[in-house]
C-alpha cells in the first residue's frame, strides 16, 4: 500500500474529553507513511542480505558439498518463515487441494533453482552471478507471454532481447577463460534464474487465495525435504569441523538471506506495490557485484561492465512493459 496523502491541515482529527479538552491523534497518514518508511528500509535490508549472500554462499562452498548447503539454509530458513507466519498470520493454513501446488512450487523453486545457484555460484564468480541472475524478471515475462498472462509490447520485447545479448557479453568470460569465470557456472545460474521467473509466474495461481508471505513459506518448508533427501548420502561423511567462517555464512543464508529478507520482501510488497520493487532488485545485483568485488577481489572488465549494464536496462524494459 502506497502512503496516503497528507491531509488538509484543517481537517486533523482530535478526541475530546473532560470538558472539551483536546489532544491531538496520529493521522491515518503519519501512520501510513511510517509504514511505508518501515517498509522501503525492509527491502532495502532485504536486498543487501540478498546481494551479500552470493559471496556468502560462494565462501561456504568452498568449504562444504552444494546440497547439504542448500538443504541446511532452507530447512533452518523455513522453519523461521513459519514462525513469523504464526506470528504476523496466525490464521493462515492450507487446504488439501494447495498442498501439491505448493509442493511443486518448492520443487521449482528450491529444489531445482536454488540447487542449480548453489552450484553455479561455486564455479562462476560472485559479479557473474549478480549479472546473470537478475534476468529473473525477464524470464518470469516470457513465461508469462508464453502462459497468455502477458500481452506483448515493444518495450517488453526488446527488453527481453537486450537481457539475452547482455548474457551472452557476459558468458564470453566463461568462453575465452576468464579469470574466476566459468561457462558452466553461468550456465547454471541461468538455469536458476529460470527456474525463479518461472516459479514467480506459476505462484500468481496460490497467490489469489494465500498471502506472499504464505507463498513464500510452504514452499520452502516443502522444498526443503526434498533437498535434504538428495543431500543425505552426502551428511554422513560431512566434515563438522570446517570452521566457523563457513558455518556462519550457512547461518546467514538461513536466518538473513531467506527467513528476513523473504519476509521483509512480500511484506514490503504488499504495501507500497510491486511496481516500486524494480529499484531493490537494481540493488540486490550492485551488492551482489560488489560483494564480489570486495570479498574475492574480483575484477570488472570491460565486457562484464557492458554485459551488466545491457542486462539492467533489458531488465528496466521488460518490468516497465
Amino acid at each position: 500500500m502506497c502512503p496516503s496523502a497528507s491531509p488538509d491541515p484543517q481537517a486533523r482529527p482530535w478526541s475530546w474529553r473532560h470538558g472539551g479538552s483536546a489532544r491531538p491523534i496520529e493521522s491515518g497518514a503519519v501512520r501510513s507513511e511510517r509504514t511505508a518508511v518501515v517498509a522501503e528500509l525492509s527491502l532495502i535490508l532485504a536486498a543487501v542480505f540478498w546481494g551479500t549472500n552470493y559471496a556468502a554462499t560462494k565462501y561456504a562452498s568452498e568449504y562444504l558439498p552444494q546440497l547439504p548447503i542448500v538443504a541446511f539454509r532452507f530447512t533452518v530458513g523455513g522453519l523461521l518463515l513459519l514462525l513469523v507466519l504464526r506470528l504476523l498470520e496466525p490464521e493462515s493454513g492450507l487446504k488439501r487441494e494447495d498442498v501439491l501446488p505448493m509442493l511443486g512450487l518448492g520443487c521449482l523453486g528450491v529444489a531445482m533453482a536454488q540447487t542449480a545457484f548453489t552450484f553455479g555460484i561455486s564455479l562462476t564468480s560472485a559479479s557473474n552471478t549478480g549479472l546473470v541472475f537478475a534476468t529473473a524478471p525477464v524470464w518470469g515475462l516470457i513465461f508469462g507471454l508464453a502462459l497468455g498472462l502477458e500481452r506483448p509490447a515493444w518495450k517488453g520485447i526488446l527488453g527481453v532481447g537486450l537481457s539475452i545479448a547482455g548474457i551472452g557479453i557476459v558468458f564470453y568470460e566463461g568462453l575465452v577463460g576468464a579469470a574466476g569465470a566459468s561457462l558452466v557456472g553461468d550456465s547454471l545460474i541461468l538455469v536458476a534464474a529460470v527456474g525463479v521467473g518461472a516459479y514467480t509466474v506459476f505462484s500468481m495461481r496460490v497467490l489469489e487465495r494465500h498471502s506472499p508471505l504464505a507463498v513464500a513459506t510452504y514452499p520452502t518448508l516443502f522444498g526443503a525435504p526434498v533437498v535434504l533427501l538428495l543431500a543425505s548420502p552426502s551428511l554422513p561423511g560431512l566434515d563438522w569441523g570446517v570452521g566457523f567462517g563457513a558455518w556462519a555464512a550457512v547461518g546467514f543464508s538461513a536466518v538473513f538471506a531467506t527467513a528476513f529478507a523473504f519476509a521483509a520482501w512480500q511484506g514490503g510488497i504488499s504495501r507500497i506495490g510491486a511496481n516500486r520493487v524494480l529499484v531493490y532488485q537494481y540493488l540486490i545485483t550492485l551488492t551482489g557485484v560488489a560483494s564480489g568485488v570486495v570479498f574475492f577481489g574480483e575484477s570488472l572488465g570491460a565486457s562484464k561492465l557492458l554485459g551488466g549494464a545491457v542486462i539492467l536496462i533489458g531488465v528496466y524494459l521488460a518490468r516497465r512493459q
